[in-house]
Order: C-alpha cells, then sequence, then structure tokens
C-alpha cells in the first residue's frame, strides 16, 4: 500500500516554516506498512492543487493532504476538493457545533460567519473530529483510493492522524508488515564501513535493504524489511545484525528505536536515582535543550550552566582565573574543572561539560578552530576528552553534541553496571 502526502502552502516553499507534518506523517504510515511513495509541496493555487490530486491518484492508494483549510481566503482546499470530486458544499451540524463550542469554552473573539463556515464540507466527505481547532478532517474514498484533508496546524493535524485515520487505515486495508532497525555506530566514517561490510550487504536477503545515514559524527545503519510476517522479518533482521557484529562491533554502539538518546540517559539515571546537570561553553545551551525536551526529565536533569565566555566561567563555576590563564578556556583542564563545578552547583551525580572553539573566530583560545574538550564528572571521578571536529561552525557544535551524548551514556551504564 502506497502513500503520497501533498502539503499546501507558500509558507512552506518560500521556506517560511519548516514543512515537520511530512516528517511525522511519513513515520506514522510506515509503522502500519504503509509506504509513502512521494512528498509533494504545493502552493495555494487552484490549478497546482487538482493537478498534484491527479498525478498522486495516478500513483498510489492513499493521497493524505495538509494545509489550506484555514476560514480566510487564502485558504481554497475545500473548493479545489469539490471540484476534483465533482461535489458542493454543505453545512455540517455536527461540526458547527463543535466550532461553536470552541468559541464559547475558549476563544475571547465573537464567532463570525467565516468561522461558522469552516463547518461547510463537501457533500461526499466523511467529517473526521478535529477536536483541537475549528477545520475538520475529511475523508473521501473514490475509485478504490482514499484521500485524506487535514489542517496544517501540527498539533491538530496530529491529533487526527491518531485518533481518525490511523485507526481507519488499520480497520479497512490490509497492509504488509515494513521493519526497520537502525544500528548506530561511531568511529569511522561512511565510506569506510562501506568497505568492511561490503561482502555482508552484498549477501543481504532480497527482502532486506541497508541504508546509510551519516550525520555528525557517527554512521547509522538502517535494516528495512519487508514481508507479510513480523516474527520471520525480526527474526532475518537480527540474524543479519548478529553477523554485522562479527565485523564491525567494535564500532557499534547501540540501536535508534523511538525514544531519542537524550530520553534513554534519562531513564537510565532515573533507574538508578542518579542525576544529572551541564555546563556548556561551545554548545550554548543545546545540551540542556535535549535534556529538558524530554518527558519527565526533571526526575533526573537538574539544571544548566551556560557560560560563553571566560568570566562567566569563573564567576558561575568557579573555574579559578589561574587555570584559564596557564592552559587556555579551551583545555582538558577547564573542561574538568566546569564539570566539577557544575556537579557542585547542583548537587548532582553526573555533570557534563563542554568548551571548544567553534569558529568562525578563536575567541578566548588559541586553540585550533574544531578543537573541542568534553568533560565527564561521575561519582567516581572526572574524565575528559578531546576532539576536533572541523572547521564548520554547526558542524563543530552538531558533532560536540553527539559526542557528549555517547560518552555520557557510556559513563552512566558502566557505572550502572558495575554497581
Amino acid at each position: 500500500m502506497k502513500a503520497e502526502i501533498i502539503t499546501i502552502g507558500d509558507e512552506i516553499l518560500i521556506g517560511q516554516i519548516i514543512d515537520t507534518n511530512s516528517a511525522y506523517i511519513s513515520k506514522e504510515l510506515n509503522k502500519i506498512g504503509v509506504s509513502v511513495h512521494q512528498i509533494t509541496s504545493i502552493q495555494d493555487e487552484r490549478e497546482h492543487i487538482l493537478q498534484s490530486l491527479k498525478e498522486a491518484a495516478e500513483r498510489v492508494d492513499v493521497v493524505i493532504i495538509t494545509g489550506g483549510l484555514g476560514p480566510t481566503k487564502d485558504d481554497i482546499t475545500k473548493k479545489c476538493l469539490c471540484e476534483f470530486f465533482n461535489d458542493k458544499l454543505v453545512r455540517n451540524q455536527k461540526v458547527l457545533k463543535h466550532v461553536e463550542d470552541l468559541f464559547a469554552k475558549y476563544i475571547d473573539t465573537p464567532i463570525s460567519d467565516l468561522n461558522r463556515d469552516q463547518a461547510l464540507l463537501p457533500s461526499k466527505a466523511t467529517a473526521l473530529h478535529n477536536e483541537y481547532g475549528t477545520a475538520p478532517g475529511m475523508w473521501f474514498e473514490e475509485n478504490n483510493k482514499v484521500f485524506v484533508s487535514m489542517p496544517g496546524v501540527p498539533y491538530e493535524m496530529r491529533g487526527l492522524m491518531e485518533r481518525e485515520i490511523i485507526p481507519r487505515l488499520i480497520k479497512n486495508y490490509s497492509r504488509p508488515v515494513i521493519l526497520h532497525k537502525t544500528v548506530i555506530t561511531y568511529g569511522l566514517g561512511e565510506s569506510a564501513i562501506a568497505e568492511k561490510i561490503e561482502s555482508w550487504e552484498d549477501d543481504l536477503p532480497k527482502n532486506i535493504k541497508l541504508a546509510y545515514l551519516p550525520n555528525l559524527g557517527r554512521v547509522r545503519l538502517r535494516l528495512t524489511a519487508r514481508g507479510d510476517n513480523e516474527e520471520q522479518l525480526i527474526d532475518a533482521v537480527d540474524k543479519e545484525i548478529m553477523k554485522l557484529h562479527e565485523i564491525i562491533g567494535d564500532i557499534i554502539y547501540g540501536y535508534e528505536g523511538d525514544d531519542p538518546v537524550e530520553l534513554v540517559i534519562s531513564k537510565l539515571l532515573v533507574e538508578k536515582n542518579w542525576t544529572l546537570s551541564t555546563a556548556e561553553s561551545c554548545t550554548g545551551g543545546r545540551l540542556a535543550s535535549k535534556f529538558t525536551k524530554a518527558p519527565g526529565s526533571s526526575a533526573s536533569f537538574k539544571g544548566s550552566v551556560v557560560c560563553y565566555s571566560s568570566e562567566s566561567k569563573i564567576e558561575l563555576l568557579g573555574v579559578s582565573k589561574e587555570l584559564i590563564e596557564k592552559h587556555s578556556v579551551v583545555s582538558a583542564e577547564v573542561a574538568k574543572a566546569m564539570a566539577l563545578g557544575a556537579k557542585e552547583k547542583f548537587h548532582t551525580d553526573f555533570a557534563i561539560s563542554t568548551t571548544g572553539n567553534a569558529g568562525p573566530t578563536k575567541g578566548d583560545s588559541d586553540a585550533e578552530l574544531g578543537t573541542v574538550f568534553i568533560g565527564i564528572a561521575t561519582p567516581d571521578g572526572v574524565n575528559t576528552h578531546q576532539f576536533n571536529f572541523g572547521n564548520h561552525r554547526e558542524k563543530v557544535v552538531g558533532k560536540s553534541l553527539n559526542k557528549a551524548m555517547e560518552l555520557l551514556q557510556e559513563s552512566v551504564i558502566k557505572l550502572r553496571d558495575d554497581n
């Protein structure tokens, strides 16, 4: 079963917003065995919308549309759907009551006729209840094809996907199993790994495909298997991964599941009732941001100091001025002092620090551009690690984040296993 996603909105095409909807929809469809064949972004323009719908219907079984369902004149998706399906708009009383109830309970401005017109839907559409907004989703079935239209507001779209669309697809359509398992490696580049595993890759079963996903200091190897029997697919993929371990087991760090690494670390910390703090210079608070996004992170994450200048390292973390003058602000000694300073300041079991020259200038240090030191303070002591991540600022920061997470996870797991 194949799907196409069509996002409607000039704001995507001019770069005003990032299309996160398509990534979410693709992931959710893939989970239930629906392969996304194409993602198309188009203007709020009648002929463009109609042509895209026609072409998508020729390619796939399910067409998912987001955007263009607001109450203003520039939102023309409903009218285009009426034209495409040779239909007309009719007022849906259930949707109208929902819109009126939303305004009565949550919206300060008076309801207008434009707002009430959100209840005008193509007569051939099944209305999908949008709990969080005034624009309902719409489900069409024609010539054994499914067309679904949703608002572009991300949280409204997600609610409709979870409560309406995914359950309907599961209930009404048979789908193959699509299984992904992603191996995370550190320490070798994409081409070097490809050379080492060439024979293994050539011998993969026909229903298992390999993709290389390099990203700032790590390479993910994603195995995708398709078939009708989930247990057999799991067994086949696991056997191939065991073979992979025999070839590059020294650089395999773990597996990528639905949980991001920061959530995995948070769960490990909570499991042992341990706590964490961060002291960041070159990463500018991004480590802390990752941890605070993780649900339930307050149980383990206690705080962060973003000390970008030498003065802030001295004043906020107690790093001595003499230490900085002797070793430079970008040094193992300062990274160690920062980690210990954060650990003491927040009374945590673990603390992680970053200091480096991300560029384009050297700032307070004479260290080579791209030089980064990461400090990890644990109940057993403190270790520092030196790296050079290149000369591109975002690349340096991104690699620093990934490496810091890797080192922290290793440290937490080691201490857990030792105790």
